[in-house]
């Protein structure tokens, strides 16, 4: 298949700490998938002159960039929706 790497922000490695582990359990369960699909059913291209993508999980959101050329996924923030999008 696809077969991309996923990287994290540094500002996204902290924002995943400081969830619950069971929370934490399950958006890292959902970024493992993008590693064969960085574009899953449900997932949004965000606006701007950026190539945000960003999915659900529950009251989350994990905002992504992709690198097709290089096969990446880097994540950048994962926060409640309430303060996702700031």
């Amino acid at each position: 298949m696809f077969n991309y790497q996923v990287t994290f922000a540094r500002t996204a490695r902290r924002e995943l700490e400081r969830l619950t582990i069971d929370i934490a359990v399950r958006i890292l369960d959902k970024i493992q998938t993008l590693t064969d699909n960085p574009r899953p059913h449900g997932c949004k291209k965000l606006q701007g002159p950026t190539q945000l993508w960003r999915i659900r999980i529950g009251e989350y959101r994990v905002v992504y960039k992709i690198d097709d050329k290089n096969k990446e996924v880097d994540v950048s923030v994962i926060r409640h929706q309430s303060d996702a999008y700031r």
